[in-house]
C-alpha cells in the first residue's frame, strides 16, 4: 500500500551532550561503584595472593691502582684497574661461571628448582629470569662513572643476599685464579726462553772453546813442524859446509906440501925463507888481502881436517840451532789449552748472560700473594631488602579501582546511548501516526483484542 508520507528526520547519536552523559552516569552511579568495587576486589585478590618478589643489587668499581702495584710491578703482567672490572663483569655474565656457582651451591637455590626438571633446566629459568647485569653508557663512561651493576629478583624464602654477595666472591675469586694461572704459565714460558738463551751461550761458549783449542793446536802443530824443517835444514847446511871445509882443507893440505909449509906462515915470511935460510927478524904485515888457507900450513890443516873428519855434529855450530830446540821444547805443551780444558765453572765464562741470569734469579723469586690482591671495588654490597619490589599492592588495587570505574562508566554510557536511541525511535514513530489514517486503522486492527 503507497504512501507519500516522510518521517522526520531521527537526531544524530554524533551530537553527544557531555552534560547529559555526565547526568546518566550519576544515574546509573550504583552501576559504577559496583564495577569499581568488583574490579578493586579482583585486584586486591591478585596483589595479595600473587607471591611476592624481591630484588638486590650490588655494584663493584675499579679497584685503586695500588691495589694492583704488585702485579704490574712484575713487569710480566700487566692489568690496569679498569681491565680488572670489565673481566670481572665478563665472568659475572658468563653462562659458565653461573652454572658453575648454580651446581657449588645448590643448598641456596633449592626454590628455584621444580619437579620434573633438570638441574640446568632449573638453572636456566633463574639464569634468564632472575639475575640481570647493569652496564654504564658506553657513550658517556669515564673513571667516575665505570661500574657493573648486578641486580637478583627472587622469590620470599630464597636468599637472595647469600646468592649475589657469593656469586660476586665466587667471580672475583675465580678471576684470581686465572690470573694466578695465567701469571704461572707467562713465568713458565719467560723461565723456559731465558733457559734457552743460557744454554745457547753455553753451546755457543763450548763451540768457542774447542775452535780456540783446535786452532791453538793447529797453530803450535803448524810452528813445531816450521822449525823442524828449519832444523833440519840449518843441520843439512852444517854438514854441507862442513864437507865443503874439508875439500878446501884437502886442497890447501896438497898446496902447502907442495910448497913445504909445515908451519903456519905468510907470504912475505915465505920469500924471505927463500931467500936467507934463517933469520931473528920480526917482521910486521899488514896488507888487505885474505891469507891463501894453505899458509896454515900443513900440520894446521890436517888436525882441523881431523878433527871435522871425527865430529858427529854441527849443533854446536849454530846458535839458531839452540833457540829451535828451546822454541820446541816450549811446544812441547800450551798452558792456554791446559788451562782451559781444567776449567771447573764454565758457566762463569759465558758472554752475554749475566742480565738474563739476574732476570731468571728474579723471576724465580717472583712471589705475588694473590689472596690479597684486590681485583675490584665493591661499591655497593646487597643488603636484605626492607620490602618486596613486586607487587605492589597499592598501586595493582588503585588500578585496579580505576579501571573498575572507567569500566563502569562505559557500561553506564552504552546503557544511556542505548536508551537514548530508542526513546527517538519511539518519537519518531509516535509523530506518524496523525498523518496517516491508514496506518492508524491498520494498528487498530493489530491492536484490537482479539
Amino acid at each position: 500500500m503507497s504512501s507519500s508520507f516522510r518521517a522526520p528526520p531521527i537526531p544524530s547519536s554524533d551530537d553527544i551532550d557531555l552534560i547529559a552523559l555526565f547526568q546518566a552516569i550519576w544515574k546509573q552511579k550504583k552501576l559504577v561503584l559496583a564495577a569499581t568495587a568488583s574490579a578493586g576486589l579482583i585486584a586486591a585478590i591478585y596483589a595479595f595472593l600473587t607471591p611476592p618478589q624481591y630484588e638486590v643489587s650490588s655494584v663493584l668499581r675499579p679497584a685503586a691502582i695500588n691495589e694492583l702495584d704488585a702485579l704490574n710491578r712484575s713487569e710480566i703482567y700487566t692489568l690496569p684497574p679498569g681491565d680488572a672490572l670489565v673481566r670481572v663483569g665478563a665472568l659475572l655474565e658468563s653462562y659458565d661461571t653461573r652454572l658453575g656457582f648454580f651446581r657449588s651451591n645448590q643448598k641456596l637455590f633449592k626454590a628455584f628448582e621444580q619437579p620434573g626438571r633438570t638441574l640446568e633446566q632449573s638453572f636456566e629459568e633463574f639464569n634468564r629470569n632472575s639475575i640481570e647485569l647493569i652496564l654504564p653508557d658506553p657513550k658517556h663512561v669515564n673513571s667516575l662513572s665505570a661500574y657493573i651493576k648486578l641486580e637478583l629478583s627472587y622469590p620470599k624464602g630464597v636468599d637472595g643476599v647469600a646468592i649475589l654477595n657469593g656469586f660476586v666472591d665466587y667471580a672475583i675469586a675465580k678471576e684470581r685464579e686465572q690470573i694466578a694461572a695465567d701469571l704461572g704459565v707467562i713465568v713458565k714460558n719467560r723461565l723456559s726462553e731465558l733457559k734457552g738463551k743460557i744454554d745457547a751461550a753455553r753451546s755457543s761458549y763450548e763451540v768457542d772453546k774447542e775452535a780456540r783449542i783446535a786452532s791453538l793446536r793447529e797453530t803450535d802443530s803448524l810452528r813445531r813442524a816450521q822449525l823442524q824443517d828449519e832444523l833440519k835444514a840449518l843441520r843439512t847446511q852444517l854438514k854441507t859446509g862442513r864437507a865443503d871445509r874439508v875439500a878446501q882443507l884437502n886442497e890447501a893440505i896438497g898446496i902447502a906440501k907442495s910448497l913445504g909449509i909445515r908451519k903456519p906462515s905468510t907470504p912475505s915470511a915465505l920469500g924471505e925463507s927463500e931467500r936467507n935460510g934463517s933469520s931473528s927478524v920480526m917482521r910486521t904485515e899488514i896488507n888487505n888481502q885474505q891469507i891463501p888457507l894453505y899458509f896454515m900450513g900443513v900440520e894446521a890443516l890436517e888436525a882441523e881436517r881431523a878433527v871435522l873428519m871425527q865430529r858427529k855434529s854441527d849443533d854446536f855450530t849454530e846458535g839458531r840451532i839452540a833457540q829451535i830446540a828451546k822454541e820446541l821444547q816450549l811446544l812441547q805443551s800450551n798452558r792456554e789449552i791446559e788451562v782451559l780444558n781444567r776449567r771447573e765453572n764454565e758457566d762463569l765464562f759465558l758472554a752475554g748472560v749475566q742480565p738474563v741470569r739476574a732476570e731468571e734469579a728474579r723471576l724465580r723469586k717472583l712471589s705475588i700473594d694473590m689472596s690479597r690482591l684486590k681485583l675490584v671495588t665493591i661499591d655497593e654490597q646487597a643488603l636484605e631488602p626492607l620490602r618486596p619490589v613486586k607487587p605492589q599492592k597499592a598501586l595493582i588495587i588503585l588500578l585496579g579501582l580505576i579501571l573498575g570505574g572507567f569500566f563502569g562508566a562505559f557500561i553506564a554510557v552504552i546503557r544511556h546511548l542505548v536508551k537514548t536511541r530508542q526513546s527517538q525511535l519511539q518519537s519518531a514513530a509516535l509523530s506518524v501516526l496523525p498523518n496517516s489514517p491508514t496506518m492508524v486503522g491498520s494498528d487498530a486492527g493489530l491492536n484490537k483484542p482479539q
